[in-house]
């Protein structure tokens, strides 16, 4: 990111902060993410709420931000902004972030080994200001935030979460009977 990049970053998730408290009292920023290049760059924003949100939710997030970043002559720039919830798999890459993830599955990859490792899946059992404890097969690693190249929650599917499982398919065979 050029200088300034930090700057904008802090002005764009100001902006966002702004603009959701006005259409939803329970939307939070989660996270900013500002990739690509001129006339390429994709301006990524990641909205929660405390029940999730949903695509009537989003659709309006989208539009106000739109509107918001047309009119800030700081911020307007050309982009593609995409607005979503963090998924099921969340992105971890800030502190706060890891703390609303302690006790979840998660998967990290380190930058240099740690160990003899680079990858790291297991339950995240602490997190602090400067680096976090996941656990891995009963051996606890404390990992400094800044030896992590990626981080994210983890969802553990369970047997008849999957669509087209046995518990799917038992289903469709009852239909299918009660046609005949």
């Amino acid at each position: 990111m050029a200088d300034g990049g930090s700057d904008r970053l802090d002005a764009v998730r100001h902006l966002v902060t702004d603009v959701l408290a006005v259409i939803d009292s329970d939307l939070s920023l989660y996270d900013v993410e500002i990739s690509g290049n001129a006339g390429s760059a994709m301006l990524r924003i990641l909205v929660d709420g405390t029940a999730g949100v949903d695509l009537d939710t989003l659709t309006d997030a989208t539009r106000a931000l739109e509107a918001a970043f047309e009119e800030d002559a700081d911020l307007r720039t050309r982009y593609a902004l995409e607005v979503s919830s963090p998924g099921l798999e969340r992105p971890l890459r800030t502190p706060e972030h890891f703390a609303a993830a302690v006790g979840t599955t998660v998967s990290m990859k380190t930058f240099a080994p740690l160990d003899g490792n680079r990858r790291f899946d297991g339950t995240l059992t602490e997190a602090d200001s400067d680096g976090c404890v996941v656990e891995t097969d009963g051996t606890k690693h404390r990992l400094a935030y800044d030896a992590i190249a990626k981080a994210r929650t983890t969802f553990e599917w369970t047997r008849g979460d999957k669509p087209g499982t046995s518990k799917n398919r038992k289903g469709r065979q009852k239909q299918k009977a009660a046609r005949s």
